[in-house]
């Protein structure tokens, strides 16, 4: 089973349509914990949300080859590391990365046959009161995540072979259907 790739603006719904798929089918899906070196938000568990590092540890593995993929973004570094896709395989499981734009293409330059998802919000406006609603963006880091998204959206729409599907999470059911069936296209015969 090859790896598959989601990616989109932060505060699209990933998180919340990964787990739901997680929840549904535990056996079938190992999730690829990225590293960061951004602090630990309220609730998050380390080694499950992420690999909670320092910047020094994390530029250290970086140099030494241990990453498929890196960004910085907002000051903090976050990465995929051969080691964390390799657990997964594994485990017998097929790998789940959730990343940014920038892993996607560097994802894109390695040896992986990944299959690629990009999850949009129905609009900016929707975006920004979502992570309005999170209660844990200051007014800066809103007003970069927001640039990003801009970013990402314009590149999604200019250059559409880059992700095998596009999913707008408008209806939550509705998006996780169709993810769901992404997922799932590489089963059937």
């Amino acid at each position: 089973m090859c790896p598959i790739v989601f990616s989109g603006p932060s505060g699209a719904g990933k998180s919340t349509i990964l787990k739901r798929l997680f929840a549904e089918y535990p056996d079938r899906f190992g999730f690829s914990v990225s590293h960061t070196t951004r602090v630990m938000r309220p609730g998050e568990v380390d080694g499950k949300d992420y690999n909670f590092v320092t910047r020094e540890t994390m530029l250290a593995e970086v140099a030494a080859g241990k990453f498929i993929e890196h960004a910085e973004f907002s000051g903090n570094l976050y990465g995929t590391s051969i080691a964390a896709v390799e657990a997964v395989a594994a485990s017998g499981r097929q790998c789940i990365l959730d990343i940014d734009l920038q892993g996607v293409l560097a994802v894109k330059q390695t040896h992986l046959n990944a299959r690629y998802i990009f999850l949009a919000p129905p609009s900016l406006e929707e975006l920004e009161r979502r992570l309005r609603a999170r209660g844990t963006e200051t007014e800066e880091s809103l007003a970069k995540r927001l640039a990003t998204a801009k970013r990402e959206l314009a590149y999604a729409d200019e250059h559409p072979g880059t992700h095998d599907r596009v999913v707008v999470n408008n209806d939550l059911d509705t998006a996780y259907e169709e993810v769901r069936q992404f997922v799932f296209e590489e089963d059937q015969p």
